[in-house]
């Protein structure tokens, strides 16, 4: 299983935090966005170090990302992008779980 998934979502998510912030001004976007990211980052690192819980961590941010992407899809393309990769992202990291527990 590979972090870079985590990682680019992380990342992604910090910096999208970041410029939703400066271009709006708003608030729940810079905490929502350094939040979720936090969680993809430290996931990754889990992951990638063989660690416990990084699998489970990548699962949640995504699903965070996710059920506060879909209600806001119609309002723009930033949005639905969101909940594309992190769909994209859960289902890589639920496969892998899965996979795992299967043996």
């Amino acid at each position: 299983m590979s972090a870079y998934p985590a990682f680019a979502m992380g990342g992604f998510c910090v910096l999208g935090g970041i410029a939703g912030f400066s271009r709006t001004r708003s608030i729940p976007s810079l905490v929502a966005g350094l939040g979720v990211g936090a969680v993809y980052l430290w996931a990754g690192d889990r992951i990638r170090k063989g660690q416990t819980n990084g699998i489970e961590g990548a699962i949640g941010a995504s699903a965070v990302l996710f059920a506060s992407s879909v209600p806001r899809m119609g309002k723009g393309p930033v949005p639905a992008m969101l909940a594309a990769t992190s769909s994209m992202s859960g289902l890589y990291y639920g496969k892998t779980m899965y996979a795992l527990r299967k043996h």
